[in-house]
């Protein structure tokens, strides 16, 4: 099992911001809280399951493990996380 950090680094409010995903939930939402994020800032969906991270957060989750991948150089396996972030959106209550 794994935790993945994209390369979609994109601008928002002044700011750089990537998608913090994983392939189940608890291990999402643990990494997250590694990365001192709160529960609140988790995104459930139709995108999928993920937390947005600043591209300074980005790189402190590399530096803890995460996985980068390359929505240019990884489409095959940014697809299939992809899915599984759909397929487990709107699984949990809030």
């Amino acid at each position: 099992m794994a935790v993945y950090v994209d390369d979609a680094v994109t601008l928002w409010r002044g700011r750089r911001w990537a998608h913090l995903m994983a392939d189940t939930l608890d291990e999402l939402h643990a990494f997250a809280a590694r990365l001192g994020l709160p529960r609140h800032a988790f995104q459930d969906k139709t995108s999928g399951a993920h937390y947005d991270v600043s591209a300074e957060l980005r790189e402190h989750a590399l530096a803890l493990g995460a996985v980068p991948i390359s929505r240019h150089a990884d489409r095959a396996l940014v697809r299939a996380v992809i899915a599984r972030a759909k397929a487990q959106g709107r699984r949990e209550a809030p």
